[in-house]
């Protein structure tokens, strides 16, 4: 069987290395902002950005926890609004929509109208042999929305600039699945 997260780790580790800069537009419990934080190692840089204060004390938390260098910088903010705070290229950025897993706050979620801007920004940002991974969870009704919306705009990109694919179980509908964009 396939381990989606793996497979996301794979794709991201083709691209980004030690001493790169990364961003962790959905912060969460801090899962992804560990794995790019201890990928680009303590002369690379992550910047992690969430809306909610809980995702910023878990993820501290478990950025000390694990051993993570200091190379992060956590923005309790929208990720739409990543060009307040980022503004040299980025090699990798990661997105998992939807809502903060174990708040038991599901009706906070990410939302179409700050998602298309933010991942337009991530797109700017990107840097040439850059990729972006983002997760969607089609399982609840903005999830879904926000999995259709991106479909409709990643198959508008330009070929010759960008590589937009997703990977999807095709026998479990509800299941999450993910895009990635790779920039020539």
């Amino acid at each position: 069987m396939v381990d989606l997260l793996d497979l996301q780790k794979s794709f991201i580790l083709a691209h980004l290395h030690a001493g790169d800069t990364a961003v962790d537009f959905t912060m969460g419990n801090g899962n992804d902002t560990e794995f790019l934080s201890k990928t680009v190692g303590s002369e690379g840089r992550v910047y992690a950005f969430d809306i909610q204060e809980d995702a910023l004390t878990s993820t501290k938390k478990r950025l000390t926890e694990n051993g993570a260098p200091e190379n992060y910088t956590l923005i309790c903010d929208s990720h739409h609004n990543v060009k307040k705070y980022v503004s040299e290229p980025i090699k990798a950025g990661m997105f998992n929509l939807g809502y903060l897993p174990g708040s038991g706050r599901k009706h906070i979620t990410t939302m179409r109208e700050t998602t298309m801007p933010a991942v337009e920004a991530a797109l700017d940002l990107l840097s040439d042999d850059g990729i972006l991974l983002v997760a969607v969870y089609p399982g609840h009704e903005e999830g879904d929305l926000e999995g259709k919306m991106l479909a409709d705009y990643f198959a508008t990109l330009d070929r010759r600039r960008v590589c937009a694919s997703v990977f999807r179980i095709l026998n479990s509908p509800t299941s999450p699945y993910f895009y990635i964009v790779e920039k020539r």
